[in-house]
């Protein structure tokens, strides 16, 4: 059986003027995921339109593919060009579950949920000559799953190939989380046996790695064996945290003796009643200050996460949230628009309320204001948003969140990592277009390891100044 399998890219994505790293950062695991779940003798073409151009003149028995709600249209006009050759085409994806009825009519068949559990008995099917219209994911395991393909994935691509994801979902229940429609109707949250997430990390080539978990944390009993199992392997590594586990005494210690060197954390806001607002509740009563210190004093990296235009957001939040972050010395930051996607309990509210001004999904991607917000028109929202990278990643603020580390060897791996993120885009676009951005991947490699530093041991045998009565305010 022939099988072509895409993940279509956002419209930016294509540009022909500008190619962005972030599109070259670590391979989707999504499709490579239930690829596994073919045989041996089915060939299988798996591509990735956000860094390489779509082969479209084949005719493939079965094409897959992977909907996100900023490449929705651009996954119908694929879909519906595979349908008029007579080809079998399934759609599937975050955006397919949360309106199915929109997906319906450009698909053979859809899928909802995740589909480790559907993905079997519809391949069962179809070999047959009888697949269903829809399979929806009711069964919450990844005991037993095979491995990912990764043979399917064109490592060169990608700056760090070594992408991994070892749990699926989240405990936590925001309110504009796009994952809660999609985990509807089962567990919200599970993880892989321990000894199969290892099996996984051993088989990857190199040092560095990079968990897409949504909370890798989350689990504290699976993440410490996980961290345990990880230590001697010499291996690199950045993930995703709360503030709430990072806070947790025992858990980072183990993360940092397994290799783990940048972390994401959700801060969202340094409002509190945007945390109550958005259901937030584990960043409430949380001391932000000591999270990064703690970090700090273990040489972790923060990339710290911002969402504007909550209820509660005026047009001071911009200036007030970048001065945070600046003082705070985060390396990097990533800023949001509020964006109400379909399916969540933000949605729903935004509708009840008639706020929502625009219904084009190309604009749902966190950049773009599509609400009306309480305390601000959209212009000033729109402008405050892209401000905020203007101000965080002026030199002269780099400088300033540098100068906050304790000694110059931290000073220089945060004005490195930070410069090179946002300053060094023209590099990036042009190793991007030389098919070379995965040459830099030794380089970022000592960067994360502070050049040999020996922050990855505990306070006291590390010459770190441990804090124990850190002084903030609780956000």
């Amino acid at each position: 059986m022939k099988v072509k399998m895409i993940l279509p890219a956002l419209t930016e994505a294509l540009s022909p003027f500008w190619r962005s790293i972030k599109y070259h950062l670590f391979p989707p695991l999504g499709l490579a995921t239930i690829a596994a779940f073919f045989d041996d003798n089915d060939e299988i073409d798996l591509q990735d339109e956000h860094v390489e151009v779509l082969k479209l003149d084949d005719e493939p028995d079965l094409v897959v593919i992977q909907v996100y709600i900023t490449s929705a249209y651009r996954a119908y006009e694929l879909a519906d060009h595979y349908r008029k050759k007579g080809c079998y085409v399934v759609l599937g994806g975050l955006h397919v579950t949360s309106l199915p009825q929109e997906a319906t009519p450009h698909a053979d068949t859809i899928f909802i949920g995740p589909g480790e559990d559907t993905w079997p008995h519809f391949l069962h099917d179809f070999r047959a000559g009888h697949p269903e219209k829809i399979y929806q994911s009711k069964i919450r395991s990844l005991v037993g799953v095979p491995p990912v393909r990764r043979d399917l994935i064109k490592r060169y691509h990608y700056l760090i190939p070594n992408s991994i994801v070892v749990s699926r979902g989240c405990p936590h229940h925001c309110d504009f989380c796009y994952k809660e429609n999609f985990y509807q109707g089962g567990k919200s949250f599970y993880t892989q046996p321990v000894d199969d997430a290892l099996a996984e990390i051993d088989r990857l080539p190199g040092k560095h790695l990079y968990f897409l978990d949504d909370h890798l944390f989350a689990n504290q009993a699976f993440a410490a064996e996980l961290f345990t199992g990880m230590q001697g392997m010499g291996r690199v590594w950045q993930g995703a945290a709360t503030v709430e586990s990072i806070l947790k005494p025992g858990l980072l210690e183990k993360a940092v003796d397994a290799g783990l060197k940048s972390v994401f954390i959700g801060f969202e806001t340094i409002n509190v009643a945007n945390l109550r607002s958005q259901h937030k509740y584990h960043n409430l009563n949380r001391d932000y200050h000591r999270a990064i210190q703690r970090l700090r004093d273990y040489g972790v990296m923060v990339n710290a996460s911002f969402v504007y235009g909550m209820d509660n957001d005026d047009a001071t939040v911009f200036s007030r949230t970048v001065e945070w972050a600046i003082q705070e010395g985060v390396e990097t930051a990533t800023f949001h628009i509020l964006t109400p996607y379909p399916g969540t309990a933000l949605y729903a509210r935004m509708v009840a309320e008639n706020r929502l001004t625009v219904d084009n999904w190309d604009l749902y991607d966190t950049r773009h204001v599509v609400y009306r917000p309480a305390l601000m028109n959209p212009e000033i929202l729109a402008q405050g948003y892209w401000q905020s990278y203007r101000d965080f990643y002026r030199w002269d603020a780099i400088w300033q969140g540098a100068q906050s580390k304790d000694n110059w060897r931290d000073r220089f791996r945060h004005l490195l990592y930070s410069g090179a993120w946002k300053k060094a885009e023209p590099i990036w676009d042009i190793l991007i277009r030389l098919k070379q951005v995965n040459r830099l991947l030794p380089m970022l490699e000592n960067v994360l390891n502070g050049f040999n530093s020996n922050h990855n041991s505990p306070p006291g045998k590390a010459n770190l100044p441990w804090k124990p009565d850190f002084k903030g305010e609780n956000y």
